[in-house]
């Protein structure tokens, strides 16, 4: 990753976000995915399952993800000497959130009326889901690695899935979701990128057999 391409990236993502948030609200047959999906959902949760999504509710949302989850990280970085990307990561987290509360009031879409838990205002996009996907991001930028980036997808989909089973929300919010909270994590790293000095990072070694 360059600054460049994270900059293409970051606002590529964040248009199609929008553009997602447009659709959903000026085109009633994009809705059909999200019904069916919905259906789907409700067809084949099981008990288990319903727990596990309460557990990614609950880890996922609130002061654990506006909080705890930010300033654990940030404070990890701070103890291991990394100054610049612990506020890095807290803007991370910062603008990704307030880009969702932006796009909820704007698009205003009502949540499925079948849902198992309380939530707030809007469904589109899911902060929950635009959280997870701004901790994948976030950690991968800071620690380039593939078991780093696998974890943080399984993560952010895991985080997706749970919102469905809960009918909490519908599947284009998940969607959006995860381009808002990586497209605006990919923003701020363009912009703070020669700060944080990634291109001077050591070249990665080859592993030997």
């Amino acid at each position: 990753m360059t600054r460049r391409a994270a900059a293409i990236i970051g606002a590529a993502l964040f248009v199609a976000a929008v553009l997602l948030g447009a659709l959903v609200m000026f085109v009633p047959i994009a809705s059909a995915p999200d019904t069916g999906w919905h259906a789907l959902m409700v067809q084949l949760r099981a008990p288990w399952m319903i727990h596990v999504a309460l557990f990614f509710d609950w880890i996922g949302g609130g002061w654990r993800a506006v909080l705890l989850v930010p300033l654990g990280i940030a404070g990890a970085l701070l103890v291991l000497r990394r100054q610049t990307e612990a506020l890095f990561a807290l803007a991370a987290f910062a603008l990704s959130a307030g880009l969702v509360q932006v796009i909820k009031h704007i698009v205003g879409r009502a949540r499925p009326e079948d849902l198992l838990v309380a939530s707030d205002f809007g469904s589109f996009p899911s902060g929950h889901t635009a959280n997870a996907a701004t901790i994948a991001v976030v950690l991968w930028l800071i620690a380039p690695r593939l078991w780093v980036a696998v974890l943080g997808a399984l993560w952010t989909v895991a985080m997706a899935l749970s919102r469905t089973i809960l009918s909490v929300h519908w599947l284009t919010d998940t969607i959006g979701g995860i381009l808002v909270g990586a497209g605006a994590t990919l923003l701020v790293a363009a912009l703070l990128w020669g700060w944080l000095r990634w291109d001077r990072r050591p070249p990665q070694r080859a592993r030997t057999v």
